[in-house]
C-alpha cells in the first residue's frame, strides 16, 4: 500500500477568524484540560466523494468557511500561554489556524477502504503528526487538510487535546460543515463558560523542556476497523443481560437487607458475591458496554494472559450531564474523565458475557455527580499528566463515541462515506468507537493492536461471528 509520504503538499496558509475576538480575552485550562498536554494532537477526518465543482473552488470556499467557524470558536485561533503563577491559558488572540491543501490523485476510496487493515496513506490526510499539546504554547491549536484524491476528498481536522475532546471537537467539524452548507447562523453555539467544577486554582508543574508521550509510539501495529449491524448488537446486548438475575436480595442476605451488591472497578461492596442481584429499578446493560465487554474478553484471550494477570478496561466518559447542576451540553473544552474497570483474565475468560458487562455498566453507572467531584478534588491533590499507553501489556483504552454525529458533515455535496483518524494516541489496546455510517444503530471499532494479538482476535470465533463486512459506496 502507498505509504503516508506519498501525500504531496500544494499549498499551506494561514486562516484568521473573519471577524475579530473581542468578546472573550483568555480562556484557563480546566483540571480536564491539563492533563492532556502531554497527549498528542486529536487527528479525526472524513472521506468524501469528489464534489460538483473543481478543486480549486473547494479550496476557496473551505477557506472562507473555516474563517467564519473560527469567529464562533475564537479558541481554535488562539494560542497557549503559562503565566507566572503557573497556570496556563488559551489566548484568543485570532493569531490563526493552519490551512494545507495536498494531493494523492493516486489513491481512491476503494483503495483506502478496501484492505482489510487500514492503509499507512491515511496518516498522511492529516497535520501535526506526533506533536504533543503542549506544543500549543508555540504551534496552531488546530490545523485543517484538503487532500485530494482520484475520485474523493479527505477532509482531516487536526486540533490540540488540551482544548477540545471529542464532544468539543465533533461540535466544531460540524459546525464548519453547516456553514460549508450556506448557513448564515449556526444552530448550536459553544459556552465558553469556566465558572465551573473543572475550573481549579490547581497549578500542574512541568518537567524542563514540557512534557513527553508517555507511550512509545514505535512498536510494530496493526488498525483494523470492525463493523457491527446493529442486529449483532441486539443480539450481545441480550446475550449480556440475559443471565443478570432478577433477585430478592433478602432471599441471601436476610428479611431486614434489601439492598443489593454493588461492583465497582471489579471489587464487591467487602464480600465475593456468588451472582449479580438487580432490581427491577437498575438499568439494564447497554448496548455499547454488551460490545465493549465482548471486546474486553476477546483481547485478553488473544494476548493469550495468565488467569491470575488483572487486566483493565479504561474508558472514557463525558462528565457534561453527570454533574449537579449539570454543565452546558456545548461546553467548549475537555469534560471527560477516565472510567478503570478491572477483571482477572481467568475471571472474565471462565465466566459468560454478563460478567464483564456487568462490571462496566456497574462503573458507568456510579460516575455520577459525587464520583466526578471526587476525580476532581484528587487530582487538586496530585495535578498530573494523563498517562497514555498499554504499560503492563494487559489493557484496552476506549475512546470516542458511537454517538458523536461524525456522519452529519456534509459540506454541501453528501454524507461522509467514511471515517478515519491520523496516527495519533495509538498503541497496542487503543480502541475508538465510531457510529456506522447507515446510521441505524450500527457501530464502527478501529481497533488498534500489536500484530499477533489481532491475529488471535480474527481468529476468535466468539468475537468475529458478531463482526460483518462494510459496504463501500
Amino acid at each position: 500500500m502507498p505509504s503516508s509520504s506519498n501525500t504531496k503538499i500544494i499549498s499551506r496558509c494561514t486562516i484568521h477568524p473573519d471577524q475579530e475576538t473581542t468578546t472573550i480575552k483568555t480562556l484557563k485550562l480546566s483540571v480536564s484540560d491539563l492533563p492532556m498536554l502531554s497527549c498528542q494532537y486529536i487527528q479525526k477526518g472524513v472521506l468524501l466523494t469528489y464534489p460538483p465543482y473543481s478543486i480549486d473552488d473547494l479550496v476557496t470556499f473551505l477557506k472562507h468557511s473555516l474563517s467564519t467557524a473560527l469567529s464562533h470558536f475564537p479558541a481554535l485561533a488562539g494560542r497557549f500561554q503559562t503565566d507566572p503563577t503557573g497556570h496556563v491559558h488559551i489566548v484568543c488572540n485570532d493569531a490563526g489556524v493552519d490551512f494545507i491543501q495536498a494531493k494523492a490523485r493516486h489513491l481512491s476510496i476503494h483503495t483506502i477502504l478496501s484492505p482489510k487493515d487500514v492503509p499507512e496513506c491515511v496518516k498522511g490526510f492529516f497535520a501535526f503528526d506526533k506533536t504533543l499539546s503542549y506544543s500549543g504554547h508555540s504551534k496552531p491549536l488546530m490545523a485543517v487538510q484538503v487532500t485530494e484524491l482520484q475520485d474523493g476528498i479527505f477532509i482531516g481536522c487536526t486540533v490540540n487535546h488540551a482544548v477540545t475532546d471529542g464532544t468539543s471537537f465533533w461540535h466544531f467539524f460540524n459546525t464548519f460543515a453547516e456553514i460549508c452548507q450556506g448557513s448564515k447562523k449556526i444552530s448550536k453555539s459553544p459556552n465558553f463558560s469556566r465558572n465551573t467544577m473543572f475550573n481549579s486554582p490547581a497549578v500542574l508543574q512541568f518537567p524542563a523542556g514540557g512534557p513527553k508521550v508517555t507511550f512509545s509510539g514505535e512498536e510494530p501495529l496493526r488498525e483494523r476497523i470492525f463493523h457491527f449491524s446493529r442486529e449483532a448488537i441486539v443480539k450481545l446486548k441480550l446475550k449480556a443481560n440475559s443471565t443478570n438475575l432478577i433477585c430478592n436480595s433478602a432471599e441471601i442476605f436476610g428479611k431486614q437487607s434489601n439492598h443489593r451488591w454493588k461492583v465497582v472497578n471489579g471489587e464487591s461492596n467487602g464480600k465475593v458475591a456468588p451472582l449479580f442481584l438487580k432490581n427491577e429499578k437498575t438499568a439494564e446493560i447497554s448496548s455499547f458496554q454488551s460490545l465493549s465487554a465482548q471486546l474486553w474478553r476477546s483481547v485478553t484471550r488473544a494476548r493469550k494472559l495468565t488467569p491470575s494477570k488483572m487486566t483493565t478496561f479504561r474508558m472514557a466518559v463525558n462528565c457534561r450531564h453527570r454533574l449537579e447542576p449539570r454543565l452546558e451540553p456545548y461546553y467548549f473544552g475537555n469534560a471527560i474523565q477516565s472510567i478503570p474497570t478491572v477483571a482477572s483474565a481467568g475471571e472474565l475468560l471462565s465466566k459468560d458475557l454478563s460478567f464483564g458487562a456487568e462490571l462496566l455498566h456497574q462503573n458507568v453507572v456510579a460516575h455520577g455527580d459525587s464520583t466526578v467531584r471526587k476525580g476532581i478534588a484528587d487530582w487538586e491533590k496530585d495535578p498530573r499528566l494523563f498517562p497514555l499507553g498499554n504499560f503492563d501489556g494487559a489493557s484496552i483504552t476506549m475512546g470516542s463515541s458511537p454517538r458523536f454525529p461524525m456522519y452529519d458533515n456534509d459540506f454541501g455535496w453528501g454524507r461522509p462515506v467514511a471515517v478515519r483518524s491520523g496516527r495519533a494516541n495509538k498503541f497496542d489496546g487503543k480502541i475508538s468507537a465510531f457510529p456506522g455510517r447507515d446510521g441505524k444503530g450500527s457501530v464502527d471499532l478501529e481497533v488498534v493492536l500489536a500484530p499477533e494479538t489481532m491475529n488471535g482476535l480474527e481468529n476468535d470465533d466468539e468475537f468475529m461471528q458478531y463482526v460483518s463486512e462494510i459496504d463501500i459506496v
